[in-house]
């Protein structure tokens, strides 16, 4: 007795009657992954409100991997003039929703080394908002910040 042909059958007809997977809507995971250019940023501390960038000759990026984050400031004339600067740093980080937690392990101001700051994240097209509070205690650090940056 020759199965092939039935056993063919059988498979076709298995295949055609597959159940229709319905999708739920879930909740999308930010893609927080690449490059982004700093647009503004503000620090509010003590009711006050300073706007600390954009600065004149000044540029920032961070850059943000599947498990680590790193930025660097620096001006744009070499060292030169009074806006010379080189900020850098980096660490790992978590994302849970819009829960963005830094680890910062590297930094050049090396007094902010291995703390943790707490951030919210929103994403909304190429702009990436960053709200949260940066606060060091043995430094007198406690301020909300606002950063704004867009992808590169």
């Amino acid at each position: 007795m020759n199965l092939k042909p039935a056993a063919l059958v059988l498979l076709a007809f298995a295949t055609q009657c597959t159940s229709k997977t319905e999708t739920i809507d879930q909740p999308k995971e930010q893609n927080i992954i690449g490059t982004w250019h700093l647009h503004s940023s503000q620090i509010i501390e003590k009711g006050d409100t300073i706007k600390t960038f954009p600065v004149k000759d000044q540029e920032m990026i961070k850059q943000i991997t599947d498990t680590h984050f790193s930025f660097m400031k620096h001006d744009t004339r070499q060292g030169k003039g009074d806006t010379a600067v080189f900020d850098a740093g980096a660490g790992t980080y978590t994302l849970k929703g819009d829960d963005y937690t830094e680890n910062l392990q590297y930094c050049n101001y090396r007094e902010w080394e291995n703390h943790q700051f707490h951030f919210k994240l929103q994403i909304n097209g190429d702009t990436l908002v960053q709200t949260g509070f940066e606060k060091i205690d043995s430094l007198g650090v406690d301020r909300e910040i606002r950063e704004v940056y867009v992808r590169k």
